[in-house]
């Protein structure tokens, strides 16, 4: 037996291999010994396996000669068609050639090259279909070859179909596959030159591969009949082996019966044969543990490998049925699955003929998994259930229908005052309530619990108020949950105590009521008296947009007379005043004309941004130009003081908004710049896209803003004076246009300033305003 055991017993390596082939798992290997049957007595060992191979054979022999000939006509077919297009492209470009050096287009003398056609070599050394074609610099065929063709005179373009490739680039396009009258060709064309024409030469696929067809019908027709005298030839072979396979379903039907009934019921066959070392396993067994079906004889020392080390020893019990020590057994032990977890067996078995020289051992071996998991998760549930029960705040006890203890936890022996000898399991409630404390105080409340139970509240000895609930079980036991309420006892007592001063201040908070009523009375009064006063306000400050509005339309009509005569004076277009002084008088006149003009047309402005008279007309504007005019209309300003002033500009930027009121708030913001900027300052003009938003920006170095002073600064009239700008004249309506001009574009003006170091405004504007230009 050991002898056998090291022939057939395999390395821990086997076992450790990963799942075999389909759902049967690895395959557990021994010595080679066939199971008697009738069939395989009667058949030589190696039959079973030419029966299998034969078909596979005479498959794959087809097969390979169908592929070979396969790949030598799809060879073929390529150096054919590799030919075919090589006599294609040689033929056009030696035809091109020979027609380049003709001083003469082939469409100025068509008859020449209708002879030459006919006379030329390349047609001779090509097959007979053929077709060799001279077109014009128009691709209008003026000759054709063979003269048979009626193409003369036709567009090329025309009778071929899906060629523009080569009309295009001619001899560079190659060779093309094109269509002619719905059928494919190949075709080549190559360009004479200089746009004097260009040669084609043609020829259908149909010709060129009309020998390759034949050949693939004969080969397909050789091919037929040799399949077909070979299925002969193995339906031959099969119906001398039907007798034996006959034999084999009637064996395989029984055995398949035997192995089904034992799967259905988890279970397994199995024989050891003492003597040998070697154990037969019926199919079900196999299945249970997840390896491969095997025919062989299994080995002592395959099956000893895969049975747990902890729970049984096969070369003990060995020992021990050889010495007539035992006779039968029945054992729980783990197996290993192919996967590699342990599945737990519980084995049944008898000696069969102990007195003989071959003894063995026939049994059964059933899957015990599921019981054993659900004892395992039984033993967890009941162990979980106590941990909780022992954790939870409140005291439990369970009683049986015999009115003994079952389980109590901590919580309950505390409150009742219980040692541990106390509560053993199985104790009469009576016998345990003469050791319990008793209690100071005991109620039942009435319907609590429902019809099968009741709720009491306890007073503990020590003070404690407890309220227990008490519950019938399906079994006819008791169980009792007791809860401790003392907190909820003393927040009771002080609820009453809550509840009569509550009392008391509701009547307080009805008397204050009643007052809150009178005074919401003279709110409700005052309220309707301010609605009447804002309306009176509203209609004064309309009234008051609406006179400055037609005020400053009247006084710029004489302005304009007063700005032009002035302007006539100075000029001395009708001669001279007569006096230096007049001439200055002049000048002041202008200049307090323009001034007085300017303001008027910020007051009316204004006045049509608040009456809601300004209306925008958005364009898109170049940022880039709109900012040179308005930098331009401020240089004669910033020149007189040396200011420069610089750009810093996002090229090609533009903007969609209302050129006028956009031209306006920055000459507005340019023209406050320069005024409060001293000699031989600087302005820096910024415009770029900033998170979603365009920002345009003016920074200055003059003066600068007090802080107190630039909450007020865009309201209507509002200035500021200080040291620096207190001998600058202004209506001080400047910023208040551009702040208004820049809301109703949907943006907003900042001011960032420190006086004595300069001012920064910044106008932001949405980017749903504008378009920036990549």
């Amino acid at each position: 037996m050991a002898e056998a055991d090291a022939r057939g017993a395999p390395d821990a390596q086997t076992l450790a291999r990963g799942p075999a082939r389909r759902r049967s798992g690895r395959r557990l290997t021994g010595n080679a010994r066939v199971l008697a049957a009738p069939a395989y007595e009667r058949l030589i060992a190696a039959e079973p396996y030419l029966r299998r191979s034969i078909p596979t054979l005479i498959v794959i022999f087809l097969l390979v000669v169908a592929a070979a000939r396969s790949m030598s006509m799809m060879a073929w077919h390529d150096d054919i068609e590799r030919t075919a297009r090589t006599m294609l492209g040689l033929g056009a470009a030696e035809l091109a050639s020979a027609m380049r050096e003709g001083e003469k287009s082939p469409g100025d003398d068509p008859a020449a090259s209708q002879d030459y056609l006919e006379r030329s070599g390349v047609l001779s050394s090509l097959r007979p279909r053929h077709i060799l074609v001279v077109t014009d610099a128009n691709y209008r065929i003026v000759a054709s070859a063979p003269g048979a063709l009626d193409w003369t005179g036709k567009p090329l373009d025309g009778i071929v179909a899906g060629g523009q490739p080569l009309f295009l680039f001619g001899e560079r396009a190659g060779v093309m596959t094109v269509s002619v009258n719905g059928h494919e060709w190949f075709a080549a064309l190559s360009h004479i030159g200089s746009g004097r024409g260009a040669a084609a030469l043609l020829i259908p696929k149909e010709t060129v591969f009309a020998e390759w067809r034949r050949m693939v019908s004969l080969n397909v027709t050789l091919f037929v009949i040799t399949s077909g005298v070979l299925i002969i030839v193995l339906y031959a072979y099969f119906s001398q082996a039907s007798r034996a396979q006959t034999a084999d379903r009637i064996y395989d039907q029984a055995h398949q019966r035997i192995d089904l009934a034992l799967v259905r019921g988890r279970c397994g066959l199995w024989d050891w044969d003492m003597a040998r070392g070697k154990m037969y396993w019926s199919r079900s067994m196999y299945d249970m543990l997840g390896y491969e079906v095997c025919e062989d004889m299994l080995s002592f020392g395959v099956v000893s490998s895969i049975i747990h080390p902890d729970d049984a020893d096969l070369f003990d019990l060995a020992n021990q049925i050889v010495a007539r020590e035992i006779d039968q057994i029945d054992q729980v032990f783990r197996m290993r699955h192919a996967a590699g977890h342990w599945v737990w067996m519980r084995a049944k078995a008898q000696v069969i003929d102990p007195e003989a020289s071959e003894i063995h051992m026939i049994g059964i071996a059933v899957d015990v998994t599921e019981q054993h998991k659900l004892a395992r998760q039984s033993e967890m549930a009941d162990m979980r259930l106590r941990t909780a029960i022992e954790n939870i705040s409140e005291s439990f006890v369970l009683w049986d229908s015999d009115d003994r203890l079952v389980m109590c936890n901590t919580k309950f022996q505390e409150q009742m005052g219980l040692a541990d000898p106390d509560i053993v399991s199985g104790t009469a409630r009576a016998d345990l309530e003469t050791r319990m404390k008793g209690y100071a105080f005991e109620r039942k409340l009435a319907g609590a619990n429902g019809r099968d139970g009741a709720t009491f509240e306890r007073q503990l000895a020590d003070g404690r108020w407890l309220q227990v609930n008490q519950s019938k079980t399906r079994d006819g036991g008791v169980v009792s949950i007791g809860a401790d309420i003392t907190l909820l006892k003393l927040n009771q007592e002080k609820l009453v105590d809550s509840e009569r001063r509550l009392m008391a201040t509701i009547h307080d908070l009805s008397l204050a009521r009643r007052a809150e009523e009178e005074r919401a009375l003279e709110l409700s009064e005052l309220n309707r008296k301010y609605m009447r006063e804002t309306e009176r306000a509203e209609a004064a400050s309309r009234a008051k947009s609406e006179f400055l509005a037609n005020m400053s339309h009247e006084l710029r009509t004489p302005l304009n007379a007063i700005i032009g005569f002035s302007e006539l004076m100075q000029s001395g277009l009708f001669g001279k005043l007569g006096s230096d002084r007049y001439e200055e008088y002049a000048r002041d006149i202008h200049s307090s004309g323009n001034y007085l003009l300017g303001v008027i047309n910020d007051i009316l402005d204004m006045s049509k941004i608040e009456a809601g008279q300004f209306s925008l007309q958005r364009e898109e504007i170049d940022l880039d130009r709109l900012m040179a005019e308005a930098i331009r209309v401020i240089s004669v300003q910033a020149d007189a003081k040396s200011i420069s002033i610089g750009t810093k500009i996002t090229e090609h930027a533009t903007l969609y908004a209302d050129r006028r009121a956009i031209k306006q708030i920055v000459i507005n913001l340019l023209s406050n710049a320069v005024k409060f900027t001293g000699q031989n300052g600087r302005i820096l003009v910024k415009a770029k896209k900033v998170s979603g938003a365009f920002v345009l920006s003016i920074e200055d170095n003059g003066c600068g803003i007090p802080k107190e002073a630039l909450k007020k600064l865009g309201r209507p009239f509002e200035q500021v004076q200080n040291q620096f700008s207190k001998n600058h004249t202004g209506s001080g309506l400047g910023l208040a246009i551009s702040r208004s001009l820049t809301e109703m574009h949907g943006g907003v003006l900042k001011i960032k300033s420190a006086e004595g170091e300069g001012t920064i405004v910044s106008v932001r504007i949405p980017v749903s305003q504008m378009k920036i230009a990549a």
